[in-house]
C-alpha cells in the first residue's frame, strides 16, 4: 500500500509540470488505476466483497468511461496547451506548492494520534491529493485541466474514505461514482460548447460574457 501511495503522489506532482492535454489525461488515468488497485488490496486484506465491487466500479468508471469522455473531446481542442501567464502559477511554483501540500499533510497527520484509522499510511497521501486537486482548480485556466483537478480531488477524497473506514457501504459508493461520472460528462459537454462558442477552452474568456 505504501508503494501505491508513493506512486499516486508522484503522479500528482507530475501533473503540475504538464501542459499537454493528452498527457495530462494519461496521468489522471494512471492515477485512477492506482486507486482501483488500492481498493483491491484493501479487499484482499479485509476479505470484504464490496471492496472488490468498488475496485471494479473504479476501473469501469474512472479508468474507462471518464478518460474515454475526455479523449473524445480532445480532437475538437486541436491540441490546446495550458496557457501560463503572470496571473497563473508558473510550473515551478505550482510544483513547489504541491510539494508543500504533501509536506504539510505528512507533518500534521501522525499515526499516533489516529489509532482507529484503518490504513494510516494512505491518509496523508489522500489529503495531499485533495489539496493538489484544489490547487489545479484554482490555478489552471484550461477547462480540461480543471476537470482533471476535480478528478484528482475526488480520488483523494475516495482514498481518504478508504483510509478511515476501509470503504463506505456499497450503495453510497455507487452513488458517489454516478455523481462523479455525471459531473464529468456534463463538464465535457460544456467544454465542447465553450470551444465552439469562443474557439478556446480558456475559462478566463468567460469574463467577456459579463454584462
Amino acid at each position: 500500500m505504501e508503494l501505491l501511495t508513493i506512486m499516486l503522489l508522484l503522479a500528482a506532482i507530475l501533473q503540475t509540470r504538464i501542459s499537454n492535454l493528452r498527457l495530462a489525461i494519461n496521468i489522471i488515468l494512471a492515477q485512477s488505476v492506482l486507486v482501483a488497485m488500492a481498493c483491491a488490496i484493501i479487499g484482499i486484506q479485509t476479505n470484504e466483497v464490496h471492496m472488490y465491487v468498488a475496485a471494479l466500479l473504479t476501473a469501469v468508471i474512472k479508468v474507462g468511461l471518464i478518460p474515454y469522455a475526455l479523449y473524445r473531446v480532445l480532437p475538437y481542442l486541436r491540441e490546446e496547451r495550458e496557457i501560463v501567464t503572470k496571473e497563473i502559477m508558473r510550473a515551478n511554483f505550482s510544483t513547489f506548492s504541491a510539494l508543500l501540500s504533501i509536506i504539510l499533510a505528512y507533518g500534521l497527520i501522525s499515526p499516533t494520534f489516529m489509532p482507529g484509522v484503518a490504513v494510516v499510511s494512505a491518509l496523508p497521501a489522500a489529503v495531499s491529493l485533495v489539496l493538489i486537486g484544489l490547487l489545479f482548480i484554482m490555478t489552471r485556466r484550461q477547462a480540461v485541466m480543471q476537470i482533471i483537478g476535480l478528478i484528482t480531488m475526488e480520488n483523494g477524497l475516495y482514498l481518504f474514505g478508504l483510509s478511515i473506514t476501509q470503504g463506505l457501504p456499497l450503495i453510497i459508493e455507487m452513488g458517489i461514482f454516478l455523481d462523479v461520472l455525471v459531473a464529468v460528462v456534463v463538464l465535457v459537454i460544456l467544454t465542447y460548447r465553450l470551444k465552439l462558442s469562443l474557439e478556446s477552452t480558456d475559462i478566463s474568456l468567460l469574463k467577456k460574457l459579463k454584462g
